[in-house]
């Protein structure tokens, strides 16, 4: 393996995801990422796209580093007044707020359930399950732009139903 061709070609692409991950530029990062590249390259498999396995290696690199204890002391350390801490909203709703948040939760669902049903099938698998738009279009079978569309005009139908809420 030639690792100088190997940072050349994928270079801006690992420190592109380094930065998207951990919101700052870390070369202590990017140099992990191309050591674990060097020390399991004997475990790639020429199956897939070499890109994509060196893309893989980045981003675990960088939330194994969210995760650490360097990164958490780093954010503390970064947090040099008291005071900081003393602003925290305490997160905790009273029972008021509580329920006034359910209240609002059923209404919302309330709405999403009179939508026609494609339009409320695109809601409820991208806002609620998460999916991405090409998941859903995948899962429903119809292109992407069609997908969107439906996204935008339930959501236009739900905004005029609970502009109070907004």
């Amino acid at each position: 393996m030639n690792f100088d061709k190997i940072i050349k070609l994928n270079g801006k692409n690992v420190r592109r995801i380094i930065k998207k991950i951990t919101n700052e530029e870390n070369e202590d990062l990017e140099q992990e990422v191309y050591l674990r590249v060097y020390k399991n390259s004997e475990k790639y498999k020429e199956e897939g796209a070499f890109k994509s396995w060196i893309n893989m290696i980045a981003r675990n690199v960088s939330f194994d580093y969210l995760k650490s204890s360097v990164f958490k002391k780093e954010t503390l350390n970064s947090a040099e007044d008291e005071t900081v801490f003393l602003n925290v909203k305490d997160k905790k709703l009273s029972p008021e707020e509580l329920l006034i948040q359910k209240e609002r939760q059923k209404r919302i669902l309330n709405e999403v359930d009179k939508l026609k049903p494609k339009l409320r099938e695109v809601i409820v698998l991208t806002e609620f399950y998460g999916l991405s738009y090409e998941d859903t279009a995948k899962r429903l079978n119809c292109p992407v732009g069609t997908i969107k569309s439906r996204i935008f005009n339930a959501k236009k139908e739900l905004m005029t139903k609970l502009s109070d809420l907004i």
